[in-house]
């Protein structure tokens, strides 16, 4: 099947601008070096990682008081998905690959959520600051995979795809069963589970501030990604003050959960300088820096803001649950 045939209609031109415009740019730009430098300065300290986890204790110490850390380094290395999902890359085996051909046996079998970033001169989505245009869409999974193998032949990609909070629930049984949910979320809380996700690209990937309504257990399955974390007062006032320079609305309900409105335009800029530019950051915080890397996880409480970016080369992909 045609890469354009696995699109709706309606996105037929995102995906031809999208392959143009990844050609065009690709052959100018350098090759990214693979690299994962501390990005931590005030006002993020590094969080703290615990040496071992007892359900118990956790429960007492980070569950129940609602502090986040990070779980011991490679606790969550034995899913079934780091065997089947990824594979080193010819030229690197310290890279990750997505093995898109176990994928692909069940790529025309589940619709999934995409995330499309891309320069702006193609004129599609709503144009930040950052001379960016972003759009979301649902595709089957085979056009991911597609783009996947796409992009591992090119240098450098000026428009990116990305997996964004794809529902397991969505995804065909055999590949649900890729991940079994973790000790720690059946039994720390009461076993309730709301919601499991799948998040893949190639970095950068980005996640703005926000907070989630439920306690999270986000685990890293490729790549390296750099959590920040500001704790509710302190998100809230961060928030808040983008929001005030937006002219909206800044009160407790919004930004509950990963909105496209804070995805793109002003929006995305302004979030971004907030938490991750130390220049323009927003003073006074006391905030928390994670470096993940395959196979570790950290506990994220319910109510803790939080910003997310994957770095290095190859894919990054993680896996959540939100549960009590």
């Amino acid at each position: 099947m045609k890469l354009q045939q696995c699109l709706p209609n309606n996105n037929l031109r995102v995906w031809q601008r999208l392959s143009s415009v990844t050609l065009r740019f690709s052959s100018n730009q350098p090759r990214q070096q693979r690299c994962f430098t501390s990005t931590t300065s005030r006002p993020y300290r590094p969080l703290d990682t615990l040496n071992d986890v007892d359900i118990d204790d956790f429960r007492k110490n980070y569950f129940t008081p609602e502090r986040p850390t990070i779980l011991p380094r490679g606790s969550f290395r034995d899913f079934p998905a780091f065997e089947r999902w990824f594979q080193p890359a010819p030229t690197d085996p310290n890279v990750s690959q997505l093995n898109t051909t176990y994928l692909a046996k069940h790529g025309a079998d589940a619709f999934v959520p995409l995330e499309l970033t891309q320069p702006s001169s193609d004129g599609i989505g709503e144009t930040g600051a950052d001379g960016l245009t972003f759009q979301q869409f649902h595709a089957p999974l085979s056009l991911f995979l597609d783009w996947i193998r796409t992009a591992e032949t090119l240098e450098t990609q000026s428009a990116r795809l990305y997996l964004a909070q794809c529902q397991l629930l969505d995804l065909p049984q055999v590949l649900r069963d890729d991940f079994p949910t973790p000790e720690l979320v059946a039994q720390a809380g009461k076993g309730d589970v709301y919601d499991t996700n799948v998040w893949i690209g190639h970095p950068p990937t980005y996640t703005p501030l926000h907070r989630d309504p439920n306690p999270n257990l986000f685990v890293q399955l490729a790549g390296q990604k750099v959590v920040r974390l500001l704790s509710p007062g302190d998100g809230q006032k961060v928030f808040g003050a983008v929001r005030r320079q937006l002219g909206r609305s800044a009160g407790r309900e919004a930004a509950a959960i990963r909105g496209d409105e804070m995805m793109q335009g002003q929006e995305r800029t302004l979030l971004e300088q907030a938490v991750w530019d130390e220049v323009k950051a927003v003073p006074g915080l006391d905030g928390y820096e994670a470096h993940l890397e395959a196979g570790d996880g950290m506990f994220i409480p319910r109510g803790w803001w939080h910003s997310i970016k994957g770095v290095g080369t190859g894919v990054t992909a993680s896996v959540n649950w939100w549960f009590r």
